[in-house]
């Protein structure tokens, strides 16, 4: 009976004291420093950052979908910096490739010192084509799973914050991804039929949504009397051909998009790690919402801007640019496409588009997103001035 007694009181005590203790709150989250970026097209990040003891500030891409961080091979050669090899094989769109690192760096950024961060080396030569400006890296989950970052898209605003309790805004979503180093999230589309399925969130891709073709075709979601239009598309991986359509819904957290812009690509790289993802969801949809990317809590929250409405571009040129020593040249050009029947064709360098003669290849780009609109285009073909009218087509 003692012991039966001692038993019994230990439980009680137990039950009793349950009832007593508060909830333990971890520390508050607290704001570290907050900096600018510039978006550039298609909702792409970049922020400024100095590496070790170089004063020279350099261009970085923030990219949830990156499992590290890098630095450009023509950055590394520009600063005498010396890189070791080594048997590790990355994988991007268009190529795969073993790449040498620069161990035990130090970044910084205003307000906050980065250190032992391992950057593996690669060419951002067509990134930087891209954008017409420098891309000197790449900053991924070595950046994000050390704190808490908030993306505001109304400032422009990059704030970080050390890992603690945090109390998200009552109006919004969360998000509780599955991660790898990339976050994976369930998304739910719908086309020809309703599919729910996992899809990176990749910050640092260009565009709405991508499909994998072999999960396209596995699942029979678009509708088959919808013909995609090719395109060309550029990444870390170089040039590739995809084919570009619309989906009728994505939807994400408790937010719906209808007819949204959607690449196919072929993943003979198997990038996507289909069939256990389906493609990704990119920045030129997820800047439409301020983002708390909070991977110790392995939770994203993600709250409506004053973007949220904007348009999607849903024009369709079959114009390759890219920004070439200071020239905006013309890299290829689809057969049938409406820049084909404008007679523009590879090697041509554009002087202008409509009235505007900037050099700037943000701005042409901007200004070609007009489906079934006249736009005239200035060009410089072997010493000859030309103009042309193109008539982009619009995505369907």
């Amino acid at each position: 009976m003692k012991h039966l007694f001692c038993i019994f009181s230990f439980i009680f005590l137990l039950v009793i004291g349950k009832g007593q203790v508060t909830p333990v709150r971890h520390p508050a989250a607290k704001l570290i420093t907050r900096f600018p970026f510039t978006m550039y097209t298609g909702g792409v990040m970049v922020v400024r950052a100095t590496l070790g003891a170089i004063p020279d500030s350099l261009n970085f891409i923030l990219d949830t979908g990156s499992g590290g961080i890098s630095l450009d091979s023509a950055t590394c050669n520009y600063f005498h910096l010396q890189p070791s090899p080594s048997d590790t094989t990355i994988r991007g769109m268009g190529s795969e490739r073993k790449v040498s690192f620069l161990f035990n760096q130090t970044l910084h950024f205003p307000g906050l010192t980065m250190e032992g961060l391992n950057f593996h080396i690669n060419d951002y030569e067509m990134l930087s084509g891209v954008y017409g400006e420098k891309i000197d890296g790449i900053i991924g989950y070595s950046f994000f799973s050390r704190y808490i970052v908030r993306l505001n898209f109304d400032s422009s605003f990059v704030e970080v914050l050390e890992p603690g309790y945090l109390a998200y805004a009552k109006h919004g979503a969360l998000l509780r991804p599955a991660f790898t180093t990339l976050p994976i999230v369930k998304l739910t589309f719908q086309d020809r039929v309703t599919q729910n399925f996992n899809f990176y969130f990749d910050t640092g891709a260009g565009l709405c949504f991508l499909l994998s073709e072999e999960y396209a075709r596995d699942s029979s979601i678009l509708l088959s009397k919808r013909k995609p239009l090719t395109s060309i598309a550029e990444g870390v991986g170089g040039r590739l051909q995809m084919r570009l359509t619309i989906v009728k819904r994505v939807k994400i957290g408790k937010y719906s998009f209808r007819n949204v812009p959607t690449y196919l690509y072929e993943d003979q790289y198997k990038v996507t790690s289909y069939p256990f993802v389906g493609g990704l969801l990119g920045n030129d949809l997820l800047r439409r919402f301020n983002l708390t990317l909070n991977y110790p809590k392995r939770e994203v929250h993600l709250l409506p801007n004053s973007h949220f409405k904007d348009p999607f571009d849903y024009a369709y040129t079959g114009l390759n640019i890219l920004s070439i020593e200071g020239f905006v040249v013309v890299e290829d050009v689809i057969p049938g496409s409406p820049a084909a029947i404008a007679g523009i064709k590879s090697e041509d360098l554009i002087l202008g588009v409509g009235s505007n003669f900037t050099n700037n290849i943000m701005a042409y780009k901007a200004l070609l997103q007009s489906p079934n609109q006249k736009i005239k285009i200035t060009l410089r073909r072997d010493k000859k001035l030309l103009q042309v009218t193109i008539k982009p087509l619009r995505i369907r």
